[in-house]
């Protein structure tokens, strides 16, 4: 019976998560602005079948010549997504699946962060409001945010460990070390979900921390804790994390942050935050002619003024201080939810132009999900404020109240799935689209421009007389068989020019380059008359060495320590 009502709390969460995707659980696909969500999973799964571990290059996006995508792109979701595939779920049904965790998961990691301050209807309550924001819904069935929708998970965990951490006074060293695992597990999903997350979190995670560590006046002997677990989260993702900063260099990054992507386009109004009930599945553009809603939800900011102005009243009505934990607490993310709407709005520019590394952020409404995470979670206050006798009529009231207002939000574009299947997606025009879709987001460096058409060929003869056989081309490996019947030839290879792409022409290396009137960024190698074996394969560079290295060190030093104390019986 314990067990049940202990259980009981989390089905309701399951139960509110899977009303939200319900449609996910139906046949079909839908529409959505990133539709790349399948092509990501099936190079994922290319990369494991040609054991290239981690995946950095993909070989069919950048019009065929090949991409550095996971080189600087969040792997996360992917990598869980190829858990369905193995037991053999389709593409279609993956990509599902994998939205659908973001709504189950994000609703459990709010309850049990809610449940330590506001108990277990106070977690549900959080819970519900989390997953029924009008912003997850604009995450999955508008933009098709797979990476955004799970940096959901990650929040509320992340600060309820580090809360543990802090504060857990005499306890054991073992309880100590297993919230520093905890806690930089929970960062490695944060930053292998969503690196600009981690951005715009940071600064809320380092303000938590800070508060408490001045509470319990024990900053010396906790700070240690909190570094041990920042460096074993560095450790567990060095071999995503320090490519992706320090390897920046080798491609075009300017074209994350201009043109369409530069923030000043892209602010909310305040009709478009608070009033506005439009909901559409077109793009962002400039002002209110989006096509896209950027609500806040009108239950969730109206509670935060309300629960605001009822701790603020009682703390100085009563005399109480406003550093007591629960009264910092709700006041602390009430504070932290506005902020985030101000800065969705152009009224904050003058912040953007002082930081200037939030360009990187893009769309500035993307602060919604601090919002969202801020005002859902203290809503779940309520029932430290309602009478016992009405608090679960309050609670039921509140859930089905915003279940029933937000319904239709949680909807794809038409209001059901439509007919697809892999092979439909993967052939024709859709694959088409596919392979170009994104290219300007990691185009590598030595390409001018970007392609105009698809690669026609893996090897294309520039000088001499060449005939090819046997071609083979992987996602970090491509061969050939090359008979140079004249003295000598040039040949283009359609891959783009990126380290370490190494050419190998029977067996020796043979220099790699980008004549000046290749403008595509492809590679070219000179190869002397005879027949020939020739070999394209990309190897790490000494820094993406190194980050697999540290992150291979850290992952088995950790695992072992896990066996170590389980052998133990701790």
């Amino acid at each position: 019976m314990k067990k049940n009502k202990l259980l009981f709390p989390i089905f309701i969460v399951i139960f509110a998560a899977l009303l939200a995707g319900r449609t996910l659980l139906t046949s079909g696909y839908f529409k959505m602005h990133d539709d790349l969500q399948m092509m990501r999973q099936l190079e994922m799964e290319k990369c494991f079948l040609d054991l290239q571990i981690p995946c950095r290059w993909i070989s069919d996006m950048g019009y065929g010549f090949g991409f550095p995508l996971f080189n600087y792109y969040p792997p996360l979701p992917y990598l869980v997504g190829e858990l369905f595939r193995v037991v053999g779920f389709s593409f279609v049904d993956t990509a599902k699946l994998v939205f659908l965790i973001s709504f189950i998961f994000s609703g459990i990691t709010m309850y049990f962060f809610s449940k330590e301050f506001f108990g277990k209807v106070g977690g549900v309550l959080s819970s519900v409001f989390y997953i029924w924001a009008p912003y997850r819904a604009v995450d999955v069935y508008v933009r098709g945010a797979m990476n955004e929708a799970w940096a959901f998970i990650w929040f509320p965990v992340i600060l309820l460990f580090s809360y543990k951490l802090l504060t857990v006074g005499q306890k054991p060293g073992r309880a100590k070390a297993g919230l520093v695992i905890l806690l930089s597990l929970s960062w490695v999903g944060l930053f292998l979900s969503h690196n600009l997350m981690v951005l715009i979190f940071t600064p809320i995670f380092a303000i938590w921390c800070l508060f408490w560590l001045w509470r319990f006046k024990k900053p010396v002997s906790s700070i240690k804790y909190l570094v041990s677990s920042s460096l074993l989260a560095l450790g567990l993702t060095a071999f995503f994390t320090l490519p992706a900063i320090l390897e920046q260099k080798y491609v075009q990054v300017d074209t994350l942050i201009n043109g369409y992507y530069e923030y000043i386009a892209h602010f909310a109004t305040l009709n478009q935050l608070f009033i506005s009930r439009f909901w559409g599945y077109g793009p962002s553009v400039w002002m209110e002619n989006d096509g896209m809603p950027f609500q806040v939800g009108h239950i969730h900011w109206i509670l935060s003024l309300v629960i605001g102005g009822w701790w603020l009243v009682t703390c100085f009505k009563k005399n109480k201080s406003i550093i007591r934990n629960s009264s910092f607490i709700i006041l602390f993310f009430i504070a932290v939810g506005w902020f985030a709407a101000f800065m969705a709005h152009s009224r904050s520019t003058f912040i953007w132009q002082v930081i200037p590394i939030l360009k990187f952020v893009q769309f500035p409404w993307r602060f919604l999900t601090l919002v969202t995470f801020s005002f859902s979670f203290i809503v779940g206050s309520l029932v430290l404020l309602v009478p016992k006798k009405f608090i679960y009529l309050v609670v039921g009231i509140l859930s089905i109240g915003l279940i029933i207002f937000n319904f239709n939000y949680f909807l794809p574009d038409g209001g059901k799935m439509g007919s697809l299947t892999d092979k439909e997606k993967f052939a024709g025009a859709a694959w088409d689209l596919q392979r170009t879709a994104g290219i300007f987001d990691y185009l590598p460096k030595g390409a001018v421009t970007a392609p105009k058409e698809p690669m026609r060929a893996l090897s294309e003869v520039m000088r001499g007389e060449v005939s090819t056989d046997n071609l083979k081309v992987g996602t970090n490996k491509a061969s050939f068989s090359a008979d140079v019947i004249s003295n000598g030839a040039t040949l283009r290879i359609g891959i783009f020019k990126f380290p370490n792409w190494k050419a190998y022409v029977d067996g020796k290396e043979v220099e790699t380059y980008i004549p000046k009137e290749e403008m595509w960024g492809r590679m070219y190698i000179d190869v002397p008359k005879g027949e020939h074996e020739i070999v394209i394969k990309l190897l790490n560079t000494p820094l993406r060495c190194v980050s697999n290295i540290i992150s291979l060190t850290v992952w088995l030093g950790l695992l072992g320590y896990l066996v170590l104390q389980f052998k133990r019986g701790r």
